[in-house]
């Protein structure tokens, strides 16, 4: 049987660098309407975006105050999972709240 030697100063090959993108990231909005209520709105930015309490009144304000407000920056898939989550539990709480996503 042969027997295989390493040779660390012999060159295997040669190994490209290639520059790693990090996907697009997508803005998730909060559109105000006049029959979603401020606590379901706070509720919805705690639950499904994961804000503290103090930020999710911010936010919520904001959306109030400006028609629309920032809920979080994410992928596509996890933006469109968000809106999807939050589509359906306002839906199931009679509530018309609605979201959009814009690239970042």
């Amino acid at each position: 049987m042969d027997e295989i030697r390493f040779n660390p100063k012999e060159e295997i090959g040669v190994r490209e660098e290639q520059e790693v993108k990090s996907p697009p990231h997508y803005k998730v909005f909060l559109i105000n309407d006049d029959y979603t209520t401020m606590d379901f709105v706070t509720h919805i930015l705690e639950k499904v975006f994961h804000k503290s309490p103090v930020a999710a009144t911010q936010i919520m304000l904001h959306v109030h105050k400006n028609g629309r407000g920032l809920a979080g920056v994410y992928t596509r898939e996890i933006a469109e999972t968000k809106i999807a989550a939050t589509h359906q539990l306002s839906q199931q709480n009679g509530f018309p709240l609605k979201c959009t996503m814009e690239k970042e």
